[in-house]
């Protein structure tokens, strides 16, 4: 089992990631991660220039916690049981520059006071990965890098073609996947995943509005329950395919031990599952 961390705490996630990547690479940088959290966490809370504060209530700092963490031990697992291509610490490094800065499309500039960042959400990846760009490039990441990082974030979108990414190597995009795959399962294995629900509800439904006449995930959930019902579903049918085919079962490696032991991440997220049916059952009567 992996040991119990606050996810709303950046400070024990970044211990965590900390402890990972050391693990991996014991001659790597060692102020990588504390610079990485550090800069994300300064755009989250509106500290970088002409851009707000998150105030997408359900794409918060934490749902990025939560990916950035189950990332760090996707690889982890995928370095222990020394696969092939072998990762290094560089590459480790962009993917988790990527998937701290990878809902950064939620975020507004000064000056946009109409709704909160969730109407971006059918242009979030394009905006996260043009967000990326900018600061990254102000702060001297070459070019290669850049792209790297953007072509991972492009990976966590709904709709996205994987093939159509111009990944650079092999490498990068299993990085990329597992970046992918750690979105999802960061997300939907929380404990409080069920409550939040209608929250993610409330994303979709401003979205909506704010692109009338466009397709956009809303529109597929009359409400709040309807979500909830469609939940289970989603998983079986959209996230575990995706997982296991798209993403070339990248979260195998979060068995512990790998390749055998239980994986703690599937197993919340089945259990939340079942306790989502059985809520649903209750309302229905």
């Amino acid at each position: 089992m992996f040991s119990e961390v606050d996810t709303r705490s950046p400070a024990e996630v970044e211990s965590q990631v900390q402890a990972i990547y050391l693990e991996m690479f014991p001659h790597g940088n060692p102020g990588f991660t504390s610079t990485a959290f550090a800069l994300a966490k300064r755009c989250f809370e509106g500290e970088y220039p002409g851009y707000q504060a998150i105030d997408a209530r359900y794409h918060d700092f934490e749902h990025t916690l939560q990916g950035t963490l189950c990332l760090a031990r996707i690889l982890q697992g995928r370095h222990r049981a020394g696969v092939a291509p072998v990762s290094d610490a560089r590459r480790f490094e962009l993917s988790i520059l990527a998937i701290l800065l990878h809902d950064t499309g939620y975020l507004k500039v000064v000056g946009d006071n109409e709704g909160t960042g969730a109407k971006y959400t059918l242009v979030h990846v394009h905006r996260s990965a043009e967000f990326a760009k900018k600061l990254l490039q102000g702060h001297g990441v070459p070019a290669a890098d850049i792209t790297e990082v953007q072509n991972m974030i492009r990976c966590t979108g709904v709709n996205v073609d994987l093939s159509g990414i111009p990944f650079g190597s092999e490498l990068e995009r299993l990085h990329g996947f597992a970046l992918g795959s750690a979105d999802l399962l960061g997300q939907m294995a929380a404990r409080d995943y069920i409550d939040k629900l209608p929250i993610l509800f409330s994303e979709f439904a401003e979205s909506a509005a704010y692109n009338a006449g466009k397709m956009t995930a809303g529109g597929t959930f009359a409400s709040a329950d309807d979500l909830m019902r469609k939940t289970p579903l989603f998983w079986e049918k959209y996230v575990l395919p995706k997982l296991q085919r798209d993403f070339l079962g990248m979260y195998r490696f979060l068995a512990l031990p790998y390749p055998d032991g239980p994986n703690c991440y599937v197993a919340s997220i089945e259990a939340n599952i079942d306790m989502l049916r059985r809520k649903m059952a209750e309302v229905a009567g």
